[in-house]
């Protein structure tokens, strides 16, 4: 019985797997209107901070919403309102 090839137990050399970059991508963002699932209907979770924002922001949007277009209020209203993207 012979034993497959594997790396030793003490070979630190190899650096572990990482995802995303250390240097923030330009552009990384796509716009909403370029979604594949854009013209789906928006998800509870996108419909309901929306009605918080809008809450604040002292606004009426209709709830028949894409995702994209969800996606573009809430977008909106965070830099309406301050508030950070999450």
């Amino acid at each position: 019985m012979s034993e497959s090839p594997r790396a030793s137990v003490g070979d630190e050399s190899q650096e572990p797997e990482v995802l995303g970059a250390p240097e923030p991508e330009s552009g990384a963002q796509r716009d909403p209107e370029q979604w594949v699932t854009g013209d789906q209907p928006a998800t509870g979770p996108q419909k309901s901070y929306l009605d918080s924002l809008a809450r604040q922001a002292g606004e009426q949007i209709s709830a028949d919403l894409t995702k994209a277009e969800a996606s573009e209020h809430i977008e909106r209203l965070q830099q309406k309102l301050g508030v950070e993207p999450s």
